[in-house]
């Protein structure tokens, strides 16, 4: 009998440990989700920054800083629901106005321009990295809370299900070759 109870409660323990570490595995997930999101938002805030600094620098011909000032403003002031289009339509603003190579020269040719073009081209190169792993670390997240034991033993705790930030991210082809 007490060897029987003893049994039990080493088997009773074991499964609270284990328990307990996939608690801190979720929520170190969701600890991690947070990180990324910050430095996504961060990236996405510089790229808007630039852009529209670029905008409003007079280098640009008059067409080209509406459309890109105009995105870059509308990107920075977007409520978290209009987000990821306002952030699409700023990447759809940059390929436009970046299209073709001489819009990048006629840049880098004017004053302070080829410290401009070198901004943008950093910040544009690094949203696709943050949103990559943002959403790379809530596909794993995501992966863990589907599991049986998270959902049964509510692990997940009060935490919201981590969404993923979808957008068009494209940088402008002749931006991005020039530096390459």
């Amino acid at each position: 009998m007490t060897a029987t109870l003893i049994w039990i409660l080493v088997v009773l323990v074991a499964i609270g440990l284990y328990l307990s570490w996939t608690a801190g595995r979720l929520d170190r997930l969701h600890a991690r989700i947070d990180a990324a999101r910050a430095a996504l938002d961060a990236q996405l805030l510089r790229r808007a920054s630039v852009a529209q600094e670029l905008a409003t620098s007079g280098v640009l011909d008059p067409a080209a800083s509406i459309v890109l000032y105009e995105a870059a403003h509308a990107a920075r002031q977007a409520e978290e629901e209009q987000r990821e289009v306002a952030e699409s339509e700023l990447s759809q603003a940059l390929r436009a106005v970046f299209a073709e190579t001489q819009q990048v020269e006629a840049v880098r040719e004017a004053p302070g321009g080829e410290a401009a073009a070198r901004e943008l081209t950093e910040a544009v190169r690094r949203v696709p990295m943050a949103r990559r792993f943002h959403n790379d670390a809530v596909r794993a997240a995501r992966a863990l809370r589907r599991h049986r034991k998270v959902r049964w033993f509510r692990l997940a705790g009060h935490a919201p299900f981590p969404l993923a930030f979808e957008m068009d991210d494209e940088p402008p082809a002749a931006l991005v070759e020039r530096a390459s």
